[in-house]
């Protein structure tokens, strides 16, 4: 038997290439046949992964033509998410950069050959915008039929509380294996029937999808190390003076939490364990401040796990706290353990790049549903 094309991809604000790998995790038969991205350093790490560097330039200046030539069947968008964030000003379209992902969409109704299926992503919010409204009315009017989920991590096993909106949608005659959740806005993810342990964790609050969670330990950075002369291997943690290596202060000082931030922000911080199965999301601003940007991780050996309600500067300052390292960020997006940064790139921008990614453990099952035949 013939096998059948595969199908042709755009890849809009491509960014690290978080996108492209949930689309290789799907299982789907696909083709970026183009990326597009305005981040000359993102463009950087996207070209060292994925061996191909993405148009780069706004997206605002593309045509009808422009991407008609592309003969693309689906649309894979993750824009930018500022215009409807909680902390943000909440302009929605009328913050500029909102622009371009409008524009584009309403390319959509002038294309010769516009896609059949479109994927958009961005954060908690985005489904109460105007910018949304505006996304269902071209999709309308284009016969879509629209799915709408928000998903986190935490309903796929991983321990990592990252919610995020998603739509799914594809243009008639092609249809959803699940056409009663058309038109919908869902928060579990019912085209999977995955049961862990006895428990469909799908429909659970988030305390008890912690239960069915694997822990952070499995998702810690292993190095091997050679200190005077003997080798060592093991996840950072391990590294913390108790078993006669080298301080994780000397050998891993880049990720030490400074005292002078435990003394000042001690109370704010989301402190982890190890053996945690939940973590807090990592915003782009991780590393750079402490409050609200992303847990910490207590690495001694000595403490046991201690109640938020009474934990005190002085023994904050005896846990060992660190940064999770930007593999460990990764780990946590799913992301291959092949993906790696340019050297030239600096760990704050390492951070700010991954802030701005996506799960691929939540967005890979995604794609397959989406392009799956009915």
């Amino acid at each position: 038997m013939e096998t059948a094309a595969p199908w042709k991809v755009l890849e809009f604000y491509s960014g690290i290439g978080g996108m492209r790998y949930s689309l290789a995790a799907s299982g789907v038969r696909a083709e970026v046949v183009e990326a597009f991205d305005i981040n000359d350093v993102a463009n950087d790490v996207y070209e060292l992964n994925f061996g191909h560097r993405p148009c780069q330039g706004n997206i605002q200046t593309l045509t009808a033509r422009d991407l008609d030539k592309y003969k693309a069947h689906a649309w894979l968008l993750s824009p930018p998410c500022q215009p409807y964030t909680r902390q943000g000003l909440q302009k929605h379209s009328s913050d500029a950069r909102a622009l371009s992902f409008i524009k584009i969409l309403n390319l959509m109704k002038n294309m010769s050959f516009p896609p059949q299926m479109l994927f958009v992503e961005n954060v908690v919010g985005f489904e109460v915008s105007d910018t949304h409204d505006q996304l269902l009315e071209v999709l309308s009017d284009l016969n879509f039929n629209t799915q709408e989920f928000i998903l986190s991590p935490l309903q796929f096993g991983i321990p990592y509380s990252r919610p995020r909106y998603f739509c799914l949608a594809k243009q008639e005659p092609m249809s959803f294996q699940n056409p009663s959740d058309n038109s919908k806005l869902l928060r579990t993810p019912t085209f999977l029937t995955l049961v862990r342990d006895g428990h469909n964790r799908y429909n659970q609050n988030e305390d008890e999808m912690e239960l069915v969670c694997k822990p952070i330990n499995d998702f810690l950075e292993t190095r091997n190390l050679n200190i005077d002369g003997k080798d060592f291997s093991g996840t950072i943690s391990n590294f913390n003076g108790s078993d006669g290596c080298t301080p994780s202060e000397t050998v891993f000082q880049d990720y030490v939490v400074p005292l002078n931030l435990i003394e000042r922000w001690g109370s704010a911080m989301d402190i982890v364990y190890p053996e945690s199965r939940r973590c807090c999301c990592f915003t782009k601003s991780y590393y750079r401040y402490v409050k609200g940007t992303g847990s910490l991780l207590a690495t001694s050996n000595n403490l046991k796990q201690v109640s938020k309600e009474n934990l005190e500067i002085s023994l904050l300052k005896e846990m060992g706290l660190r940064f999770f390292t930007p593999r460990e960020v990764a780990n946590l997006h799913s992301f291959p353990s092949s993906f790696h940064f340019p050297d030239q790139i600096s760990l704050r921008q390492q951070y700010a790049m991954l802030g701005n990614s996506l799960s691929v453990a939540v967005v890979g099952p995604l794609l397959r549903y989406l392009f799956g035949e009915t």
